[in-house]
């Protein structure tokens, strides 16, 4: 009996650190933008995401939202949330264009930016508080044509995806989206670019948010999409170099 339960005690203690080396590290919540929407869970799969307009996450996560991670489409609004205690100091991990784009069809003959201060031609935009509506107005200030394109304004929407969704359904003529969220109908529209001096720097911030019970995962997947595999899974989705190749 006193062999059998030694032998017993010693399994136990030979279990103890197996058990412990297979603990998985927790599951973390990332909010953010919709334009990463595709890229995000394709450089960390077995993470919880919540995709929106930067600004309606950065709302939730003031109201308490159980989210672990930030990343915006933008830098202000993150810089913002650490100001306020929300969240760590933010940093760039990736950065972006804007295009134009159309249903394949083109129904508003359009042919570049100019053509959507033309008289009946229908146009969708994200609200100023959404990052890519504050660049799309930054566009069309820098050219000087926003009281004629905004006067074609028939719907701003709350995100990108949704400004996408109402140009492949034919909703509309055309409508302003980042380069990367172009790709993801390929077949569906026609792009148009927007020339390089009007655009503004879109750069993506990403944090940790401040009332992350699992703030060293939060870390963990900071530095996942910061680290030269992530790099390459966003590059290979569109997006651009954190940091703009000195010409």
């Amino acid at each position: 009996m006193k062999r059998l339960l030694l032998v017993l005690g010693l399994l136990a203690v030979l279990a103890g650190p197996a058990a412990s080396a297979t603990k998985t590290t927790p599951k973390i919540t990332v909010y953010a933008a919709s334009s990463l929407t595709d890229v995000f869970p394709a450089i960390a799969p077995n993470e919880t995401y919540s995709f929106g307009g930067s600004n309606t996450l950065a709302t939730q996560i003031k109201n308490g939202a159980p989210a672990d991670v930030f990343a915006s489409a933008n830098m202000s609004i993150p810089t913002t949330l650490h100001q306020q205690h929300f969240c760590s100091t933010p940093v760039v991990f990736t950065r972006n264009t804007l295009v134009i784009v159309t249903p394949t069809s083109n129904p508003g003959h359009v042919k570049n930016i100019y053509s959507l201060t033309k008289k009946g031609v229908t146009v969708a935009v994200a609200a100023p508080g959404v990052p890519v509506g504050t660049y799309t107005q930054q566009i069309l200030k820098n050219m000087n044509i926003a009281a004629a394109v905004n006067a074609n304004v028939v719907t701003t929407d709350p995100d990108v995806r949704t400004v996408l969704a109402h140009v492949t359904t034919g909703a509309v003529d055309a409508g302003f989206v980042y380069a990367t969220d172009a790709r993801t109908v390929p077949g569906q529209v026609k792009v148009f670019k927007i020339p390089a001096w009007a655009q503004p720097k879109v750069q993506y911030g990403i944090c940790v948010v401040s009332t992350s019970k699992n703030k060293p995962a939060a870390q963990a997947f900071i530095k996942l999409v910061l680290s030269k595999k992530g790099q390459a899974k966003l590059l290979a989705y569109g997006f651009l170099p954190r940091v703009k190749p000195k010409s």
